[in-house]
Parts: structure tokens; C-alpha cells; sequence
């Protein structure tokens, strides 16, 4: 688990809701996720307890566990974590000593070295040991001693107001003599690791002691020529199967590297040289100056400058969830923390590993592991499945040791191979070898380990194409429950609309102004009112480049469409600022849909500006100026403004209020505390002006709501906007069909719902396709009354006070652009182009996932059932078998490892848009797949099958030498199956369509391996006979082998027109033993 993961689960206050789905006995009847009996039915991982986690792994039937288990949740380093992170907090100085000698021996420090000076020097009055003490201790006293923040960034030679220089001589200089913003990684597995795990595998080492046994035995016995190669063959099909295993994991392991590399790459602004750039976290330095706003984290160590209403949320470093306030007493801020409320800036004092937070992440591994509920599902058909074969592979030992002490096992030339008193004892231990090596290699193909890690395999390609896609996932899970998606609760702004925002109405008093930028139009004491409401009720920047190019409009769309604006009226924002002091600040709040500020003016009068939605804005209203700058009630104006409010929604457009009003100087809280506490009054407001802004809705996202719907997926808008915009932009995107469609029951505003008790919003919620004027908290008891109503809900969410939604629900889907660092860290994938079309391209997906590893199962256990089915039936009746353990493990290469790389990659289609969402109950193993699957499985079965006993006849063989006759029935047996699987490969890329070729030539990687397994199987024929056990080849058995391959396409497309029943077949299987389990209980 990532640190931001372990940050999150900190932050968790919200108790989830437990999760409720359609049984499938009754479509109608709620039942809880999880199962007590069945260790595998974890249907949320996402907040599973650990006990649950630990569970399955106990349950599960592993050969390899270091394998199986690499990309699961570590529970035992979980624990350790915490262990490390109190640790930090207590002895940070000694450890940050330890680990700069250390990295200083193995020469990781990281772009330039870092000083250690304890004096002032170079180009800096302030050293790195001194800043570092003071940060990390907390020392006011020295800050005071340096001149507070002033004198400080005098010392760092940085401007207060612009921030640092910035160039590229600056940057190096800073690195240089402070360090840069990045921590020492820990290194990743290495190849060879991957190759010590992959041959962990008890059953490898089994057959790797029985080689190494063959082999000696066979140069005793046969003399150096001859004898090594039985035992050779079967070591080096186990080198081969090891290197491939360990070749697909590392690639695997890389991938998932380079999505954390991507997870970790916050970025954020920083005013350098007077305006506001965005960068990425590495690239921040010392003596940076850096806005922080509600949601932020904060980026490094440093110092606070000014700040109002600022709390931090230190608890990812101390690990106590409380908030702690920030202000000159309290000054110092902690790198990794997050903003809780407030709005300042700060002063960058510590970077990298001179921070505790870059110290915890040097000291500790990223974790990718986290269970999927597929993985846990397919853990548990692996241990099924494993059981069976295991149980098989002791009854043919059995069986085969049996026949062998007893005579009845005959040499291919006829001649017995035990008689009892005659046999030597070698050749009696080698012909057990043989046979144990038999059995342990049908366990090797019985026992499906590539199973749960193909769940990995497709989630690792389809992350990296999701990244192609503008989604970042981080966490694994959300992956495949995209797929079972059944609503979307998608914000309106930036999600469905542009987010460009431009004002394109205004009315100011009750004058609709034409053009709204005309300053024409106003009066000069109404323009100045504006433009210092505007300027100082923002937490945008405008910077106006000195060589006179274009101005820079910094901030949230909303707030970059009202400084245009602004400054299209002639608005100086840098001398609107310094006309005024701020005395307290309001940060913008999603509850109440309002912020503002408390200015004194140079004349030492204190206003008070408010800017928010139109509609409650003008609640709080008793007048309003005209354009003339006279005063006028606001009682008889009030229908006009309203009526001009619904004209603007109707329009689709975001209507903002400005407002303001006087305050009597001598009743604004004299003392700093009582200031910071001073909550600004919000009635008898006077109106400014009323703007429309326009936001116009995405390209394509019509489409895309279209797309959604057709795949069984029900779009809800959820925003703050009025109740008549959301409406307006529901017609326009499609998510209401038409004017007809928004009816009471579909339209609601927030606090409407709210107000209903919990069993009536379960009802309504169903029925919700728009939720205008909406909270957080709204949001979050929408996704609540879904999911108790069976819903799979995705929802979306950019603020931090849509955490606990992003939290709760399903899939959490942040965005990438305007959403904050705490909503990332709630989310379990950011679309990093806000855009609804890539939240759509993820269902596409997730659904591709689940049918990838469908696919995957019905190849494999296709392979499984014949393999064994074979086998079996030819030892207990001949006491031979017809696959021996070298070609097994060839099959098991083709079945597991690239089997799962040519299926588990396949890209996804339209047609999986045209179903309906996959159920999270739905049985892995499907009606359709067990028909396809056993028609497979028994035509290999029986052609095999035919082969092995009257294979002479058929092929004409009565005539030649016994021993050469046995030896080309059984090749052309190896031949006829392994070209089999190939065939049928391609039939399992489309379980459900008859046309398997369609989008054939898109997956190359699917045609490279079907070619490279094609062309290995000829060379392994014809040129490595004595190695396969095999002989060579005519052309006419080539041909005859290409046949009974072949005829597994037809028989499939005819397969496919038989009906299956839509109850799976695993309710009537698992029903007896139910009634059997419920008889037990009572």
C-alpha cells in the first residue's frame, strides 16, 4: 500500500456503509457482501479488515506463496509502518544522520550534495543544519532571533510578495546548498529476485531433485552419451518455465513502478518572479513562497507568512487525527501534512530528507499490494481446481506404482519393466522416478498458479493504456469493479462542461449591462466597489508582464471568469490590493456556497465583501446599487432579480452574486486571537452585481452519457449549481431525455433530500437523475442510499469535502486538474483530464478486465480438464501415459504464462458497451463458458483419447517396429493437443461471439505469441526429439494434427447456437450443499 493510501486511512472518519447486492436466486432480495463461510467471497476489498485479508490467504492452496501473494497487501509490513513512523516522529535527528551516511557510502544522494554547514556560508546568511533545527524542532525563538519571515526570506534572499528569481542559475544554487525536493527510492526487485521467487515453487523443486536424480542414474546406466538426457530435458522445461515466469513478473513489476512514479508527481503553484507557475512537487526548493488553499498538501517544511482561518491535518506525520491551527505563534508546517480549512502562503525552509515526511518515505518500500475481489475469487477456484488435481495426480501415482511393482507396465518395445528378484535396483529407482515425476508434473498442470496472478497481468496492461487514457488508477481494485458499475453520480462543472469559464451576463442593480464589460455603463464609485470586491475576495492572482504582453489570470475557473471581467473594467489588481488591508477571510465553503473577506480601506473604513450563489446571496440582501451609486431598497427589486437568476439558469449559466457591506472599524476585534476567530457577519448585505458565466458542456459528452446508458449505466448530475443551470446542462449533455423527463421525481435539490428520513431517500434515490444546489454531505447521502439499494456507484469529486463520498462510494473518481490532494487521496482513480468521456472509457475498462480473465479461464481449464482427463484414463488402463512431464510443462508454459499474456491483453471492444453491468455476484465461471469449455474438453478428450488406443490402426503404424509405432502414436498425441490449444486460443477470445477473428490484427501481442507457440512447437518436434521424447514428423501427420486442431473452430461457432439456461449452473451445484450446511446449523 502506498504512504498516500496509509495517509488516507488516517484521515478516515466516515463509518462505511455495509454493502448490499441482488442475489441471484431473487433479483429482488438485499444480501450482505460478504459471505462468513467462504473465505473467498470478498466482494469490497477497498476498507476490508484485516482479519478478512488474512483469511483467504490461510484458505488458499499455494505452491508458490512468495508469487501468489507478491501484489497483496503486506499485513505484516503494514503494521511495521506505523512502528517506523512513531519512530521517525521521536528520533528524527539520528535517523536523518544515519541515512545520509548511509547513502553518502552507497553515493544515492540525489542531484547534488547536501551541506551540512552549521554556519552561515556561500551565498546564503542562513546555513542547512540551522533551518533544519528549526523546522524540525519547532525553535520560535530562533525565527524570532532570524527576523521571523521577514528577515528569513531576506536570508534566503526571497521576495515575500513575488517569491524567489526562479531561473535555472537560482534553482542550482538552492539545490546546491539546501537539497532538493526528492528522497532516495528504494530499489525495486531485481531480475534475479524475480528468478529466486519464481523457482519457489514446490512442485519445480520436487522435479528439479527428481532431474538431478534421472540424470545420475541415467549416466550410471547408460554412460555419459546417452543417459543425460531424461534427466536434462525435464531441468531445462523447468529452467525455461522459471525464466519465462520470472521474465512476465518483472515486466509486470516495472509497470506498476512507473504508475507509482506518476501517483507521487503532485503538482502545484508557487508565485515565482511575481506570478503564479505550476510545477511538480520535486521541483520545489527553499525559499519557494507557496499558496496553500483547503485540500492542498503541503509540498515541504517551511514557515507561514500570512495566513487566515489556516488548519492543518497533521495526522499522515503524528498519527493523532486532530486539527491543529496555524498562525504566528504556531508557525511552523509539516511536509506530507494537508490543509484542512484556510487559506496563506508559505515559506519553503526544508526539503527532501532534511523533512520527517521525505525521511518516512526514504526509510519505508512503496507497497503495491492490495487484493482485488477478483484475485481473492480466483485464489479460491485456483484452490478448487488444485484440490481436484492433487487428488488426481495421488491416484495416478497410486495407480502407476501399483501396475509398475506388479508387472503389468510395459516398455514401448513390449518388454516388462519390473520383475520382481531380476530388476536391478537402479533401474527400479529410476522407473519410480519416472512415475513420481509424471504425477508431480500433473500437479504442476492441475494446480492453475497462473490464475490469480493473470488478474494481475491484465491490470498492469490495462493501467498503462488507462494512463493513454487520462485515468490514473490508484488502486487496483477499482479497476475491475468499474466493470460491475451500474450508476454514475458525475459532477457538472469541469466533469461534464469545458470549465472555461467567461462571464457573458451582468446585471448591476437592476441595468442589464450590453456588453457586460462596458465600463462605460457604471458609475466610477460602483466600479471601484467591484473591482476591490473582486480583487480581494480571491484566491486567483493577475499578473500584467512588465515587456506589456498579454495578462495572466490565475485561479479557479470561477474565479479567472470574475477577475477577466474585472479586468475588462479597468480593474488594477495589484493597486486594488494595496489600497486595502485584509483583515479576515471566509475561504470559499461548499456548504454554505459562499466566501468572503474583511477589508480596511486606507481611509480606515472595514468592508466586507461576499461573493456566491445568486440565489442565497440575494437572501441576505436588503438593498442594492443602481448604476448611479445610489442606494435603493431591494423589497420591490426582488422579483426582477430572481426572475433574471432563473433567465441566466435557463441559459445553462453559473450565476455568482457580489455583494458587500459596511462595518464599523471600532467593533472588528482589536487583538489577533479574537480576530482569527471573528466570523464575518452575513446579513444586510448590499447587491453589486449579478453575473452569468457560461460554461459550455464537453464535446462528445453526449455521446459518451449515451454510450452510458446503453451499457446499463444510469448518469446522475450531482452539483452545487441552481436547480434551473443543472437542468438546463441535464437537456443539454442528455442525461434527461427531454423537458418531459424533469419532472419533480427526477429533478431534487439538495437540502430537499436531506430532509427526508433514511428509508424515503433510499426510495427517492433511485429515481434521482439531477441533484441541483447540492452539499457534499448531500452527495454523500445519495451514494449512502444507492448502495443500500444495491447500486454499484462511481461518483465523482475534485474538493476535499468530497472525501467522504469518494470514500464511501464503489469507485471514487477524482479529478485530476481542479481536484485537491485530499480528494486524490480519497479516490481510488484521478481522471486526469476532468473529462466524463474518460470516466466512460473507464467502465470500458473495467469491463475489459473481467472479460479478459474470463476468457483466460475457459482456455485454461479447457487445457486442465484434457490434460488430466488423458492421463488419467491412459494409466489406469495401460499404466503409460501419453504426455510425459517434460511435454506437460511445455503445456503448463503455454496454458499459464503466455496463455494469460495473449488473453489477458486483449483491448477492449464496443461490444462489451452492449451488455449490462457484470454483477459482483455473477459466477467467474459462466453458463456460456461452460458450454464452451466442456464441448472443447471432450472432443479433445475423445479424439486423444481414440488416438492413444487404436492410434497404430488409424495412423497405419501395425507395420512398423513396436517401440518407433508407440513413439509417433504419442507425438503426434503431444502434437494434436498442443496444436489444440492454439486453435482454441482463438475461441476463447470471443466466448460469446461466433466470430472469433474480428479485431484480430489490433492485438499483436495475441498474434506474436500464437506465432512464436506455433513455431516452438515445429522446432520441438523436428529438431529436439530426444529431448521431447518424441519422433519426427511426415507431413501427412502434420497435416492430420492441423485437422483435429482445426475442427475446434467450427465445432465452436456450432457450440455457440446452443442455449444455456440463464440460472448459473454453480446455484444448483452449490444448493444441495447449502441445505446440507443450513441441516448442519440447526
Amino acid at each position: 500500500m502506498s504512504s498516500s493510501s496509509m495517509r488516507q486511512l488516517d484521515l478516515e472518519a466516515c463509518p462505511t456503509t455495509k454493502d448490499f447486492v441482488l442475489n441471484h436466486e431473487d433479483e429482488h432480495h438485499q444480501q450482505p457482501l460478504e459471505n462468513e463461510s467462504d473465505p473467498f467471497d470478498i466482494a469490497h476489498t477497498k476498507n476490508a479488515p484485516h482479519k478478512t485479508l488474512r483469511r483467504w490467504r490461510q484458505a488458499a492452496l499455494v505452491l508458490n506463496a512468495s508469487r501468489r501473494f507478491r501484489y497483496t497487501l503486506d499485513l505484516k509490513k503494514e503494521e511495521e509502518k506505523e512502528q517506523r513512523r512513531r519512530m521517525i516522529r521521536a528520533h528524527a535527528q539520528v535517523i536523518r544522520a544515519a541515512l545520509l551516511f548511509k547513502l553518502a557510502g552507497e553515493r544515492q544522494i540525489v542531484i547534488g550534495p547536501i551541506v551540512a554547514d552549521t554556519i552561515p556560508s556561500g551565498d546564503y546568511a542562513i546555513g542547512l543544519e540551522q533551518l533544519a533545527s528549526m523546522t524540525r524542532d519547532h525553535k520560535l525563538s530562533s525565527l524570532q532571533q532570524y527576523g521571523g519571515a521577514k528577515g528569513l526570506c531576506k536570508m534566503l534572499k526571497t521576495n515575500l510578495e513575488s517569491g524567489i528569481n526562479g531561473d535555472e542559475d537560482d534553482l542550482i544554487k538552492r539545490r546546491n546548498a539546501f537539497g532538493a525536493n526528492t528522497y532516495p527510492q528504494k530499489k525495486g526487485r531485481s531480475f534475479l529476485r524475480f528468478l529466486w521467487e519464481a523457482w519457489q515453487d514446490l512442485t519445480l523443486i520436487i522435479l528439479i531433485v527428481a532431474a538431478v536424480a534421472s540424470l545420475a542414474l541415467g549416466i550410471k546406466t547408460e554412460g555419459p552419451e546417452e543417459g543425460w538426457y531424461d534427466g536434462a530435458s525435464i531441468a531445462f522445461a523447468v529452467i525455461l518455465v522459471i525464466v519465462v515466469t520470472a521474465v512476465s513478473d518483472y515486466r509486470q513489476s516495472l509497470q506498476f513502478q512507473n504508475l507509482n512514479e506518476e501517483k507521487q508527481n503532485i503538482q502545484l503553484e508557487v508565485m515565482r518572479g511575481g506570478r503564479i507557475v505550476k510545477i511538480s512537487i520535486f521541483d520545489i526548493v527553499v525559499g519557494d513562497v507557496v499558496p496553500l488553499r483547503i485540500g492542498d498538501q503541503v509540498p515541504a517544511d517551511g514557515i507561514l507568512i500570512t495566513g487566515h482561518s489556516l488548519a492543518i491535518d497533521e495526522s499522515s506525520m503524528t498519527g493523532e487525527s486532530k486539527i491543529v491551527h496555524k498562525d504566528h505563534k504556531a508557525p511552523f508546517l509539516m511536509s506530507g501534512c494537508k490543509v484542512a480549512d484556510g487559506v496563506g502562503t508559505m515559506l519553503v525552509t526544508g526539503v527532501g530528507i532534511n523533512t520527517e515526511w521525505g525521511l518516512l518515505m526514504a526509510s519505508i518500500s512503496e507497497d503495491t499490494g492490495e487484493e482485488t475481489p477478483l484475485q481473492v475469487r480466483l485464489n479460491g477456484v485456483a484452490t478448487f481446481i488444485g484440490i481436484v488435481g492433487l487428488s488426481v495426480a495421488v491416484s495416478v501415482l497410486a495407480v502407476l506404482l501399483g501396475r509398475y511393482f506388479t508387472g503389468n507396465t510395459r516398455n514401448s518395445d513390449g518388454v516388462v519393466q519390473f520383475v520382481k528378484g531380476k530388476t536391478k535396483f537402479s533401474d527400479a529407482i529410476d522407473g519410480v522416478i519416472k512415475i513420481v515425476t509424471i504425477a508431480v508434473t500433473i500437479v504442476v498442470v492441475a494446480v492453475p498458479e497462473g490464475l490469480p496472478l493473470a488478474v494481475t497481468l491484465t491490470l498492469a496492461y490495462s493501467m498503462r493504456k488507462m494512463m493513454a487514457d487520462k485515468a490514473l488508477v490508484r488502486r487496483l481494485s477499482a479497476c475491475e469493479t468499474m466493470g460491475s458499475a451500474t450508476t454514475i453520480c458525475s459532477d457538472k462543472t469541469g466533469t461534464l462542461t469545458l470549465n472555461q469559464m467567461t462571464v457573458v451576463e451582468a446585471y448591476v442593480g437592476r441595468n442589464k449591462m450590453n456588453p457586460p464589460n462596458d465600463s462605460s455603463q457604471l458609475h466610477f464609485e460602483v466600479n471601484s466597489l467591484l473591482c476591490e470586491g473582486v480583487a480581494q475576495n480571491s484566491t486567483g492572482n493577475v499578473f500584467v508582464p512588465k515587456d506589456g504582453g498579454d495578462v495572466e489570470v490565475s485561479g479557479s475557473p470561477t474565479e479567472k471568469a470574475i477577475l477577466s471581467w474585472a479586468v475588462k473594467l479597468g480593474m488594477e489588481f495589484n493597486v486594488c490590493r494595496s489600497q486595502s488591508k485584509v483583515l479576515q477571510i471566509f475561504p470559499f465553503n461548499s456548504e454554505k456556497k459562499r466566501g468572503g473577506v474583511a477589508v480596511q480601506r486606507t481611509d480606515s473604513k472595514v468592508h466586507i465583501h461576499w461573493k456566491g450563489a445568486a440565489e442565497i446571496l440575494l437572501a441576505s440582501c436588503t438593498g442594492y446599487i443602481d448604476s448611479n451609486f445610489c442606494l435603493q431598497p431591494i423589497d420591490e427589486a426582488k422579483d426582477f432579480f430572481k426572475a433574471a437568476i432563473d433567465d441566466m439558469a435557463a441559459s445553462s449559466l453559473r450565476c455568482v452574486a457580489i455583494a458587500y457591506r459596511s462595518y464599523e472599524l471600532d467593533k472588528v476585534p482589536a487583538d489577533e486571537d479574537s480576530l482569527d476567530k471573528w466570523v464575518l457577519p452575513e446579513d444586510d448585505l448590499i447587491l453589486l452585481a449579478i453575473v452569468g458565466i457560461k460554461d459550455p458542456c464537453r464535446p462528445g459528452v453526449e455521446d459518451a452519457v449515451r454510450i452510458c446508458t446503453e451499457a446499463g449505466v444510469k448518469v446522475r448530475m450531482v452539483t452545487g449549481d441552481n436547480i434551473h443551470t443543472a437542468k438546463a446542462i441535464a437537456l443539454e449533455c442528455g442525461i434527461l431525455g427531454s423537458h418531459e423527463d424533469a419532472s419533480e421525481l427526477n429533478i431534487i435539490e439538495g437540502r430537499v433530500f436531506r430532509e427526508y428520513s433514511e428509508k424515503e431517500r433510499e426510495s427517492i434515490a433511485k429515481k434521482i437523475t439531477v441533484m441541483g444546489r447540492s452539499s457534499p454531505s448531500d452527495k454523500l447521502l445519495l451514494v449512502q442510499a444507492l448502495r443500500k439499494g444495491g447500486e454499484v456507484v462511481a461518483v465523482t469529486g475534485d474538493g476535499t469535502n468530497d472525501a467522504p463520498a469518494l470514500r464511501e462510494a464503489d469507485i471514487g473518481l477524482s479529478m485530476g486538474i481542479q481536484g485537491t490532494e485530499v480528494a486524490k487521496e480519497s479516490s481510488d482513480i484521478i481522471i486526469l483530464d476532468d473529462n466524463f468521456a474518460s470516466v466512460v472509457k473507464v467502465v470500458r475498462w473495467g469491463r475489459s478486465v473481467y472479460a479478459n480473465i474470463q476468457k483466460f479461464i475457459q482456455f485454461q481449464l479447457t487445457v486442465n480438464v484434457a490434460a488430466l482427463v488423458i492421463n488419467v484414463v491412459a494409466a489406469v488402463s495401460s499404466g503409460d501415459v501419453p504426455l510425459n512431464a517434460v511435454q506437460l510443462l511445455w503445456v503448463n508454459l503455454i496454458m499459464d504464462t503466455l496463455g494469460a499474456l495473449a488473453l489477458a491483453t486483449e483491448p477492449p471492444t464496443d461490444h462489451l458497451m452492449h451488455r449490462s453491468p457484470v454483477g459482483r455476484r455473477e459466477p467467474l465461471i459462466t453458463n456460456i463458458m461452460w458450454r464452451n469449455l466442456l464441448i472443447q474438453a471432450l472432443y479433445q478428450v475423445g479424439v486423444l483419447l481414440v488416438l492413444n488406443f487404436w492410434g497404430r490402426s488409424i495412423l497405419h503404424l501395425n507395420g512398423e517396429e513396436r517401440e518407433h509405432a508407440t513413439d509417433v502414436k504419442n507425438t503426434m498425441i503431444f502434437n494434436a493437443f498442443v496444436l489444440c490449444q492454439i486453435f482454441n486460443e482463438f475461441n476463447a477470445r470471443k466466448p460469446d461471439e461466433i466470430n472469433v477473428f474480428s479485431g484480430i490484427t489490433k492485438n499483436r501481442l495475441f498474434m506474436g505469441i500464437v506465432g512464436f507457440t506455433f513455431v516452438l512447437q515445429i522446432i520441438l518436434i523436428e529438431f529436439a526429439g530426444k529431448f521431447m521424447s518424441t519422433v519426427r514428423l511426415n507431413w501427412k501427420l502434420w497435416l492430420a494434427s492441423m485437422a483435429i486442431a482445426f475442427v475446434s473452430w467450427p465445432l465452436a461457432a456450432v457450440g455457440k447456437l446452443v442455449p444455456v439456461p440463464e440460472t448459473p449452473l454453480s446455484v444448483y451445484l452449490v444448493k444441495p450443499f447449502r441445505r446440507w450446511r443450513t441441516r448442519q446449523n440447526t
